[in-house]
């Protein structure tokens, strides 16, 4: 008989994290930020320069991490998305967690 390794419980996590409201909530508002950063860049107003800061503070920390990669027009949607599933997923574990409550032992 063959033998079959269990599934890894990291898929699941996420999984399990990423059905959170307050995580979809976060994602849906990175995204329109995201969206209103382009459109805002792309009109001639003084403080078009200015409008990709946001979504950038939005995903922090780890989006201001990953800024600092390679110099490609590219990276700043990379860094965006990623801090922003990052942060989803944080939030996904955090509600989760208060929703169990607190585990005492008996």
């Amino acid at each position: 008989m063959p033998e079959t390794t269990p599934p890894h419980p990291f898929p699941r996590a996420v999984r399990d994290a990423l059905r959170s409201v307050f995580a979809r909530v976060y994602l849906a508002a990175c995204a329109l930020l995201l969206i209103w950063a382009l459109v805002v860049s792309r009109a001639d107003n003084p403080d078009a320069s200015f409008a990709g800061v946001v979504p950038l503070l939005a995903t922090a920390p780890l989006s201001l991490i990953l800024l600092v990669l390679p110099d490609h027009a590219a990276m700043l949607y990379v860094a965006i998305g990623t801090g922003a599933l990052v942060n989803a997923l944080l939030i996904g574990w955090c509600a989760r967690a208060l929703r169990r409550g607190p585990r005492h032992p008996r």
